[in-house]
């Protein structure tokens, strides 16, 4: 092949190879741009996804407040409002907003019906304001309305908008069922704790008076300073703070629940620490480790002349807390009280067998509030075999989503 036939050929080769990259290289940038459908999907997602958490608060003027920016710009009207069901205008928002007013009578409508109203809205004459219609959409909690959404738009209300309306004051709707919600579990929280305060032994508080009492002559200063350890634990224990507190708080106040059960039992009973500095400032559930050392004491020393050993122990283990409570008394049959591993097992076995409830204090409770705070995954668990002891461990996230200590 002569040279310049040569020549040719390669120049003709590097010409396809150029083309084949160039073509390919537009190929892979079409498959790699997502569809404008899916990117609009995307936002819309997005803006819903910042327009929640403010109504998960409830319907409130904060919470409109938050929220109807974003429900603007998912509904790209002039403007948007929240009304709560006796026709009060909570927020608006928008160059159109002040038009809210103007929708009250159909807002009113909606709730009374639990139907979606379209109304047209007097022009107010502002060269900033287009509106001169209203989509105004029921938000319907269980059964029942509890307010409205007013969508406020220009002469143009098409079929999507008024769609867009009614699935948008359903996504508010959810958000405000899952405010019930969330207050409906704090107010079985807050139910439960108080249910475990009022089964604190008064066998216990009658006798730490008894035993301060007898020193009152004999050592006046250890009378005073039982007297003390027995305010704070009753004011930690009757606190009114909130149902979570750090594990450093939770541990020393079973100190002080301890300091007055050794001065009762004296070398009968026996308590050993093992805690970890760094675990102490994990968040955990108000009055969950006091119930199982108040076991621990009860079970341990009972039937004992000679007394027994309670371990108190707190480890960190990777992303979780585990905390344990050990006695060295007479243990349980491990066919009654197992490894528990769900609330119906724990029930089953701490809540009705022999007399096991009713001096297992709380045990049921603590669970049922470790499984709700941190999920299923957590919980208590027993180990114990006859003349064995019992030992109860606690196993916890060291941090969780939305879960804080109350001040």
């Amino acid at each position: 092949m002569s040279a310049p036939l040569a020549g040719l050929v390669v120049v003709a080769v590097l010409l396809v190879i150029g083309a084949v990259v160039l073509l390919g290289g537009r190929w892979v940038r079409h498959r790699m741009v997502e569809p404008p459908g899916v990117r609009a999907a995307a936002l819309a997602l997005q803006t819903a996804g910042q327009a929640g958490p403010p109504l998960r608060a409830g319907l409130t003027a904060r919470a409109a407040g938050e929220a109807l920016p974003w429900l603007r710009t998912l509904l790209d009207t002039p403007g948007v409002a929240l009304t709560d069901a006796d026709g009060r205008v909570l927020g608006e928002h928008g160059p159109g907003g002040h038009h809210a007013a103007d929708a009250l009578p159909a807002a009113h409508e909606a709730v009374r019906v639990g139907r979606r109203q379209l109304v047209p809205v007097a022009e107010c004459g502002r060269s900033d304001c287009p509106v001169s219609r209203a989509v105004v959409a029921p938000l319907i909690v269980g059964e029942r309305a509890v307010g409205a959404l007013v969508v406020l738009a220009g002469s143009a209300v098409g079929p999507f908008l008024i769609r867009a309306t009614d699935e948008t004051a359903r996504f508010i709707g959810t958000q405000l069922e899952l405010a019930d919600l969330d207050e409906s579990r704090a107010d079985l929280a807050r139910a439960e704790v108080r249910a475990l305060r009022a089964q604190i032994s008064p066998h216990f508080i009658y006798n730490a008076l008894t035993t301060i009492a007898s020193f009152v002559r004999s050592d006046p200063d250890r009378a005073r300073e039982l007297l003390l350890e027995f305010a704070d634990f009753t004011r930690y224990s009757f606190r009114q703070a909130g149902e979570f507190t750090t594990l450093a708080d939770e541990m020393a106040n079973i100190d002080k629940y301890l300091t007055l059960e050794r001065a009762r039992f004296g070398d009968r009973l026996q308590v050993r620490w093992r805690v970890a500095p760094e675990v102490l400032g994990v968040v955990v559930p108000f009055l969950a480790v006091q119930p199982l050392v108040e076991n621990a004491v009860r079970h341990g020393l009972a039937g004992r002349p000679s007394g027994g050993t309670v371990t108190v122990a707190a480890e960190d283990a990777g992303p979780d807390c585990v905390i344990s409570v050990e006695d060295d008394g007479a243990g349980m049959d491990p066919a009654t009280v197992g490894q528990v591993v769900d609330a119906d097992e724990l029930t089953e076995s701490l809540g009705t067998a022999g007399d096991l409830g009713g001096n297992h204090v709380g045990l049921r409770n603590v669970h049922d509030r470790l499984r709700a705070a941190f999920g299923a995954d957590y919980g208590l668990v027993v180990e114990t075999a006859p003349g064995a002891g019992t030992k109860v461990i606690v196993r916890l996230p060291k941090f969780a989503p939305g879960v804080t200590a109350d001040s």
